[in-house]
């Protein structure tokens, strides 16, 4: 064996080698590349349920949504009822009710003060008479 077939020899030895060192990659590689095409297809096939759930669910939520447009019309429409009919009521009762509110106010008012200045002189009497009794 001459010097030139030694070292193809030990060429050849060191491509199997390297060969076989890729190899154990490669397959782990292709190992992995069936795991995500499986969990791929897995995925695919529950995604078109999950899509006509959503679909269901989009029609119920648009329905409720029409009833909450109908419901929201009609408060609408008693708000505006409501307001008109407090601006009828305090235009026909607020005015006298106030007129009277102010009325009883100012003889309760007179009242009371009346009540003071008696209680006042009395008060005076009953001191100028102490005052000339005791001098």
């Amino acid at each position: 064996m001459s010097g030139g077939a030694i070292a193809a020899l030990i060429a050849a030895i060191a491509f199997v080698l390297l060969v076989v060192l890729l190899a154990v990659p490669l397959l782990k590689l292709g190992r992995t590349l069936d795991e995500a095409t499986l969990a791929i297809r897995k995925t695919h096939e529950g995604a078109g349920p999950l899509l006509a759930d959503a679909q269901g669910t989009l029609a119920q939520v648009n329905a409720q949504l029409e009833q909450v447009e109908g419901i929201a019309k009609n408060v609408n429409s008693m708000t505006t009822n409501v307001a008109a009919l407090t601006a009828i009521v305090s235009s026909t009762l607020g005015s006298p009710l106030i007129k009277a509110a102010a009325f009883t106010y100012g003889v309760r008012k007179t009242v009371g003060e009346r009540r003071d200045a008696e209680a006042v002189r009395a008060a005076r009497r009953k001191h100028r008479a102490v005052r000339k009794g005791g001098s």
